[in-house]
């Protein structure tokens, strides 16, 4: 037996697009018919952009039960015959600012890739390489359907008179707001008699709102914002950290 590989290959339609999703392992072939360890875990991937054009993220965990793993990740424009770009590591532990939407404590692998372009369907692919044997994680994407800001900055809450105002900043990571400007919705929880409640508004474009409409008996409040392109391209981002604010009864 000169060696042996594994296949197996699934095709979903996505948006009306084939979207073909690849596993495989393969290893050298061994007399007496074994194939020795089984091929790592093929990654599971997320990726998002944070700023458009130069902060594509992806990233996936590091299995915890499995032998020292490597991995190679690529991208390439789907419909052309594109150079092929590396997508640059940062192994679990290491710090950078622009992965600060990550929130999970696992360990994680990230990898960046720059310069991406709006409207080009891309296909990224991560593979996982054991001792002898490889698995990989083929997907493709675009970059406004991934679009996810960091969550906004600097949320403050004040009363003036009967008047709640609600202000924050963008998030810094975003470099391009003449070119791609946001919106923002923010949420407001409060408890009554232990029963937890919720509001979201928006969405806005101003970076202060007016929540004159907060009065009424004196309870504390919970707020939060997130950020999404302003044409709805993407997701919000994540929520920001709460801010909270209790009405004294003068303001009521």
């Amino acid at each position: 037996m000169i060696g042996w590989t594994t296949l197996a290959l699934l095709t979903c339609v996505l948006r009306g697009d084939a979207l073909d999703l690849l596993r495989a392992a393969a290893t050298p072939g061994s007399p007496g018919g074994h194939h020795g360890p089984d091929p790592p875990p093929v990654p599971k991937v997320h990726c998002w952009c944070v700023s458009y054009p130069n902060a594509t993220i992806c990233s996936w965990p590091e299995p915890s039960h499995s032998p020292l793993t490597h991995y190679v990740a690529t991208c390439r424009e789907r419909h052309t015959e594109s150079v092929v770009k590396t997508c640059h590591l940062v192994q679990p532990g290491s710090s950078s600012s622009a992965l600060s939407s990550s929130s999970s404590s696992e360990r994680r692998w990230f990898c960046h890739l720059p310069n991406l372009k709006l409207f080009t369907d891309y296909i990224i692919n991560i593979t996982a390489i054991g001792a002898d044997k490889s698995s990989s994680y083929l997907s493709s994407f675009m970059l406004e359907d991934i679009l996810k800001p960091d969550p906004p900055v600097n949320v403050q809450v004040s009363l003036s008179a009967k008047n709640l105002w609600v202000s924050w900043s963008p998030p810094p990571t975003w470099g391009n707001m003449d070119i791609l400007p946001l919106k923002y919705h923010i949420k407001y929880q409060w408890t009554v008699r232990g029963i937890h409640k919720s509001v979201t508004l928006g969405p806005f474009e101003s970076t202060t709102v007016n929540l004159k409409e907060l009065t009424g008996t004196r309870r504390s409040y919970l707020f939060q914002v997130c950020a999404k392109e302003l044409l709805g391209l993407g997701k919000c981002s994540n929520w920001s950290s709460p801010v909270k604010i209790t009405l004294p009864k003068s303001n009521l």
